[in-house]
């Protein structure tokens, strides 16, 4: 027994340095904690923004049409049309400061329905009147996360009809809105004539039907010649915004997506800083970064942590999770 302590001894002695040894030098390939591994720094590009949505053909699609300004819509009495109308159909005014803006359906297509009271106040881009595609239309419903990536300025629309025409140019019929369902005003009996004998009888017409309530969607109508069939699927495709040499960024590089952003400048001694920047467009791979940077810095990847709001977890560009643009 004696000749075995030593022995003992020695084991756990050798056996206490390794360990010790082994916590003071990190495992090869691993930084130590808070140290930036993976960076990026700005560069220079052209951007384009696009969004690739689902969509189908549909037949006498309804759409939303907005006030181009702020003011006062005044509606106007609109005749049911005989046939489809080849010209744009006045539908309404909008009076601010005594002038008129006129607000009209497109021609081939019919006013289906008022979508707020008549002489309210409204502001540009609210949806005011309902509308219906006379023939086919592209319907692509758009879904809350691409609200804010899909803008009423938009530049292009292009469609492809799975196993069918495409891609072609599809025309914006109106702009996207949430609609709910239109509201046509009962026809106006004419006045009465003291002087006759015989009872007036308004004239009968097709009493007309509300147009039906929407959700977010895009319609568009394709070239004449296209051939389209009705439920066919299709794909279209979404330009909203294009810029020339902006300052960009990886997405995963930035907290937020829309407007204000943040992201960690990591300096020379490997400390971080969190700054503020004003995003600008994105093609879902870089954002465009329109002040806040001067584009010398480097970025940490991923972007800084956003706290989570109580009771939930950490949704789109918050913790580091960057929120991403169809494309």
């Amino acid at each position: 027994m004696r000749g075995v302590l030593p022995l003992l001894t020695v084991f756990v002695l050798a056996a206490g340095c390794t360990a010790s040894g082994a916590a003071q030098q990190p495992p090869p390939g691993l930084a130590d904690r808070g140290t930036a591994v993976t960076t990026a720094k700005p560069t220079r590009q052209d951007l384009t923004n696009k969004v690739s949505l689902g969509g189908k053909v549909a037949l006498g699609p309804t759409f939303g049409l907005v006030a181009p300004i702020d003011g006062e819509v005044r509606y106007l009495d609109v005749k049911a049309p005989t046939g489809t109308p080849t010209k744009p159909t006045k539908v309404a005014n909008i009076w601010v400061g005594g002038k008129a803006t006129a607000v009209e359906v497109p021609a081939g297509a019919v006013f289906a329905g008022r979508l707020v009271d008549d002489h309210s106040k409204v502001t540009a881009g609210m949806p005011i009147i309902s509308a219906r595609q006379v023939g086919y239309g592209i319907v692509a419903d758009i879904d809350g996360a691409q609200a804010y990536q899909v803008s009423d300025t938009l530049q292009s629309v292009t469609v492809q009809i799975k196993s069918g025409p495409g891609p072609f140019p599809c025309t914006v019929l109106g702009t996207l809105a949430a609609l709910p369902a239109g509201t046509i005003p009962e026809p106006k009996a004419p006045a009465a004539n003291p002087s006759a004998t015989a009872p007036v009888v308004a004239p009968t017409q097709a009493p007309q039907q509300p147009s039906e309530a929407t959700g977010m969607r895009l319609v568009c109508a394709g070239p004449a010649d296209v051939k389209l069939i009705n439920g066919a699927a299709a794909t279209v495709e979404i330009v909203t915004a294009k810029a020339t040499g902006v300052l960009v960024l990886p997405v995963e590089a930035v907290a937020g997506s829309q407007g204000k952003g943040q992201v960690e400048v990591v300096k020379a001694d490997q400390s971080r800083e969190t700054r503020e920047v004003q995003l600008g467009i994105t093609d879902g791979k870089v954002i465009e970064i329109k002040s806040g940077l001067t584009g010398d810095e480097t970025v940490a990847v991923p972007g800084p942590n956003i706290p989570a709001a109580k009771g939930g977890g950490a949704g789109p560009g918050e913790n580091g999770a960057p929120v991403v643009v169809s494309s």
